[in-house]
């Protein structure tokens, strides 16, 4: 293959903007220039040209945070099919959760998910180990170079992966290295909401209420907890979705670089509230629960300030028809991936932060917490997983573009001004929104690896 010119682009990388050409060769970044070039100057039988004038180009997305649903669970969602939708949403690299069916908790089941993704993937992958009462073992003895880290669940969700054992969750801080990525809600404060609510509402608890059977409390007691046993051991904790503003008080703003307890969240967190939930009959509802509008808004504070470290999607696709139900009964998740990336650019042009913070919180942070090798940067000698987006595009979402499985979005009906165009995965074309079968590229995926700390 030629080497390639993706030339004249607004690049956006390392905090700073400028219009730049890329070189491309063997799937990894040789040149970074700024400045114009004239591509009529240049022999197309030596390089091969890809015009970016207009556009803006960015470094590949990382999602930390995806459930694609493989394997047991594949009519929501597999990975062939969500990977699609991520790359079309300019997600290069994703981080899968363990609570599928099996549930990714022994090195047997990882290595198996790594294999399913070998063979269907168009975005670059990797798989997080679940932690149970009883599998220590299997998490020490994993391959560090090839896991982002452990899931924690401290609260019962999709999959009943709860660890209620405090002896196991001390072992793990302290023993494990790596990153604990903590799913933090109380399962007491989740049990009593529930036999309350459940007394006052014997016909079933509306689906609105929601954020009252995973109350803010129990985020709280839980994430405060979660804190409080890293800062004892040391260990590396990544809470995950972050939902209120008084968990916030307890995270520190920042370089990702100099933390040990670090924190993400998400779009809908970002651009819902939870009357949504009953707005959309349940088409919102997650675990943890979307909270009030002034969370929201402190959580758009954060991210600029440097207490939320990471935005990744927490894409959790299910049918439209196992939405349906009360707090209670409807299936909790919503799908995402595909526009994550776009609605915080729509953010960040409506003034909530910067396209330089959205890039450092979706493909800079990531990269420097879970220490991904040689991606999540513009930089040479990195992999090429760029993205090309066009800034005046001025389209609304639609349920029937969606490509993920489950075939809905919550974000139906957002007009959005920013479309990925095309994204290069490993310096290979994988998604190219302009063409009549826009996923050109095959064997474009590789397993991601890590830099153990």
């Amino acid at each position: 293959m030629k080497p390639i010119l993706f030339t004249n682009g607004l690049i956006f990388n390392d905090g700073f903007r400028f219009i730049g050409t890329i070189k491309v060769a063997g799937g990894i970044i040789q040149h970074v220039g700024c400045g114009r070039i004239d591509t009529s100057e240049i022999n197309p039988e030596e390089y091969d040209i890809v015009d970016c004038e207009g556009k803006m180009v960015f470094p590949g997305v990382i999602d930390e945070h995806v459930h694609f649903r493989d394997p047991g669970m594949t009519e929501k969602g597999d990975i062939a099919t969500e990977s699609r939708a991520a790359v079309a949403g300019g997600v290069t690299s994703f981080f899968d959760m363990p609570n599928t069916i099996p549930a990714t908790t022994t090195l047997e089941a990882w290595e198996e998910k790594l294999h399913l993704a070998a063979e269907s993937s168009v975005a670059n992958y990797a798989f997080f180990l679940g932690v149970t009462n009883d599998n220590i073992d299997q998490i020490l003895a994993a391959d560090a170079t090839r896991l982002p880290g452990v899931k924690l669940f401290l609260g019962s969700s999709t999959g009943n992966m709860l660890v209620d054992n405090d002896s196991t969750i001390s072992t793990l801080f302290r023993n494990f290295r790596g990153v604990i990525a903590c799913h933090a809600e109380s399962e007491q404060h989740i049990a009593e909401a529930r036999k309350k609510l459940s007394a006052e509402y014997p016909d079933g608890i509306p689906v609105g209420l929601h954020h009252l059977v995973r109350s803010r409390q129990g985020c709280i007691a839980a994430s405060s907890h979660a804190i409080s046993l890293a800062r004892e051991t040391g260990a590396r904790l990544h809470l995950l979705h972050i939902t209120t503003a008084d968990e916030l008080d307890n995270l520190l703003p920042g370089s990702v670089q100099n933390k040990r307890i670090t924190a993400e969240t998400c779009p809908h967190y970002l651009m819902f509230d939870h009357e949504s939930v009953g707005r959309t009959g349940g088409l919102t509802k997650c675990n943890p629960a979307i909270k009030t509008d002034d969370d929201r808004k402190a959580l758009l504070h954060a991210v600029n300030d440097g207490r939320i470290d990471i935005i990744a999607s927490d894409h959790a696709p299910h049918l439209r028809s196992q939405k349906q139900g009360n707090a209670l009964t409807a299936a909790s998740g919503m799908p995402s991936v595909q526009y994550t990336f776009p609605l915080m650019l729509q953010l960040a042009r409506e003034g909530h932060f910067t396209y330089e913070r959205v890039v450092e919180k979706m493909c800079n942070n990531p990269a420097l917490l879970y220490g991904v090798d040689r991606r999540g940067f513009i930089r040479i000698h990195y992999w090429a997983d760029l993205v090309i987006v066009n800034p005046d595009a001025c389209e609304v979402i639609k349920n029937s573009d969606v490509i993920s499985s489950c075939g809905w979005t919550p974000y139906a009906d957002t007009t959005l001004n920013f479309k990925v165009e095309q994204t290069w995965v490993n310096g290979r074309l994988a998604y190219d929104s302009r063409r009549p079968d826009p996923f050109t590229g095959l064997e474009t995926a590789l397993p991601i690896r890590f830099n153990p700390f």
